[in-house]
């Protein structure tokens, strides 16, 4: 077996980690590190430990998992080649644009060190996914804003930066409703007691529940 995908189940937990700390500005602990890869607590704690036996992550007192220098590293080469995967699905392949996370996740693996540079090449060299994340080493040049639309107040105008790009379904709508990064956003009526946001996209008024809302990152 190709040497890249042989440790897919320790590299799928290190990218969650990743996602969650520097995507999405949460603390990593266990529960969310389940709850996002879909498998039991147990199967967590023992994949924990053996991350941390090959010095790849750390706990502190609270339980917070952090990733060491060299799990980072890890994380960020597996984030790098998932993202450009995106980027030539969407850019190239011409597939559709809330398929992608899935099908990347997919390919990612088989990304080596010689067919990634050829990638890199024939997409330009992208900046960010289809999603609006930051491609690790592309030098992005700005930080990733920690504001989500549900965290809006009635008037605001702000551009999308970045939306959640784990949920297929959720991508399903966003894209039938024309939400993606890029696309201008006002709040025409923010009611957090009603647990809505009535937002404009493109001249016209959406109502979203504050889940959905949440998982929509807006410029600061």
């Amino acid at each position: 077996m190709p040497k890249q995908v042989t440790n897919v189940a320790s590299d799928d937990a290190l990218t969650t980690m990743y996602r969650l700390s520097h995507d999405e500005h949460e603390e990593v602990i266990a529960a969310r590190v389940s709850e996002r890869l879909g498998i039991k607590p147990a199967s967590v704690a023992g994949m924990l430990a053996r991350l941390s036996r090959d010095r790849l992550v750390e706990m502190d007192a609270k339980k917070r998992i952090s990733l060491t220098r060299t799990g980072f590293a890890r994380a960020e080469q597996m984030v790098r080649r998932h993202r450009l995967a995106e980027c030539l699905l969407v850019e190239i392949l011409g597939l559709e644009w809330w398929r992608a996370y899935e099908e990347a996740h997919l390919m990612e693996h088989s990304i080596s060190d010689i067919t990634e540079p050829l990638i890199v090449e024939r997409l330009g060299d992208p900046k960010v996914s289809p999603f609006g994340y930051p491609i690790p080493g592309s030098k992005h040049d700005h930080p990733l804003s920690s504001r989500h639309l549900s965290d809006l107040k009635t008037g605001t105008r702000s551009i999308i930066e970045r939306v959640y790009e784990e949920d297929e379904q959720l991508l399903r709508f966003f894209d039938v409703e024309g939400i993606r990064p890029g696309v201008s956003v006002e709040v025409v009526d923010a009611a957090p007691y009603r647990g809505t946001v009535t937002a404009r996209f493109n001249g016209r008024d959406l109502v979203l529940g504050m889940e959905a809302a949440r998982r929509i990152w807006v410029a600061d």
